[in-house]
This record gives C-alpha cells, sequence and structure tokens, in this order.
C-alpha cells in the first residue's frame, strides 16, 4: 500500500483511533471499582467535614462508619422515605445522623459555571447550624471557588434556620469595602 496515499492515511487513522478508543475503554472498565471507591470516601469527607471532622481518604471509610450512626431518606414533606441515603438521586433528600444527633442533610444547586452541592449539620435542636462542607465542579478561582475553603463555611455555624417557628433564609452577605 502506498504509504503518501489519501486512503493509507485514512486507513491509518480509523485503526489508530480505533486501537486507542478500545485501550481507553479497556482503563475506564478496569478502574471503575477504583474510581466508585474514590467516589465514595470524599462524599464519606465531606459528610464528615460538615461535623469538623476532618480526615483522609484513607480513613474516610472507618471514621464515618464509627461516627455516623443512622442514615435515611425524607421526602419533601418531612417524612422518612424508603432507600438508601447514601447512594440517594438529586432528587431525593437524604439526612445523616452521628452519634452526638447531628442532623447532616446534602444541599445542591446551580452556580455561575456548573452545580455546586454540599452538607450542612445542624444540632440536635434541629435548629442551630453546626457545620457546612460545600464544593463545586467548575467555579471561578478566587470568587465561586471560595465555597469550598473552610472560611466561607465557618461563616455559616451558629445560625439559625427558624427563628420564632418561622423559616428563615440563611445568608452571608459580602461586606462593603468602602
Amino acid at each position: 500500500m502506498n504509504r503518501d496515499s489519501n486512503v493509507y492515511t485514512v486507513v491509518y487513522a480509523s485503526v489508530m483511533v480505533l486501537l486507542v478508543a478500545v485501550v481507553l475503554a479497556f482503563t475506564s472498565q478496569s478502574l471503575r471499582s477504583f474510581q466508585k471507591k474514590n467516589e465514595d470516601n470524599d462524599k464519606r469527607q465531606q459528610i464528615l467535614r460538615s461535623i469538623n471532622v476532618s480526615v483522609s481518604a484513607n480513613e474516610a471509610e472507618t471514621k464515618y462508619q464509627e461516627l455516623i450512626k443512622e442514615s435515611f431518606l425524607v421526602n419533601e414533606n418531612g417524612e422518612k422515605v424508603e432507600g438508601d441515603a447514601f447512594t440517594a438521586t438529586p432528587e431525593q433528600h437524604p439526612v445523616f445522623v452521628d452519634g452526638q444527633n447531628k442532623y447532616i442533610m446534602a444541599l445542591s444547586g446551580a452556580g455561575l459555571w456548573g452545580p455546586l452541592w454540599g452538607y450542612l449539620s445542624v444540632d440536635n435542636d434541629k435548629n442551630t447550624i453546626f457545620g457546612t462542607d460545600f464544593s463545586h465542579a467548575g467555579e471561578t478561582p478566587g470568587l465561586g471557588a471560595e465555597i469550598a475553603k473552610p472560611a466561607f463555611s465557618n461563616e455559616f455555624k451558629g445560625k439559625k434556620l427558624f427563628v420564632n417557628g418561622e423559616f428563615k433564609s440563611v445568608a452571608i452577605v459580602k461586606p462593603d469595602l468602602n
């Protein structure tokens, strides 16, 4: 076959694309269990950070099993429903409870450049924020990406969700520097 022909170039490129696709698919499938374990440990770390416990990825599963005593799903009316809170979909509402009756709830929303998510824990009075942890897919460094830093999460500690029996929005307002 003539190496200078267009047919050779197309056949060569097609074979290379096919070969690379097969190698990538095989690698992806081979590593899927490791990816799932890492995703689960990241989720455990986020849940634990919301109750002010920081652990490495290697310690996350053990510490999670030690501290989180109960998990369940609730519907939009706050009633328990069947399902696994740890593998809940975004439409479901997972709740985790630690040994000191801190309730940890998952949060999600839209950021400027992608999704935001996190966990909010409340004291056993179910009103006072104990801790939070937030993350993002692709916010602007120095701006929206600041939500992933402890300084941002610490702003929520001690705030109340209900005042005089009425739900109040919890917000952080950027100070006026003028």
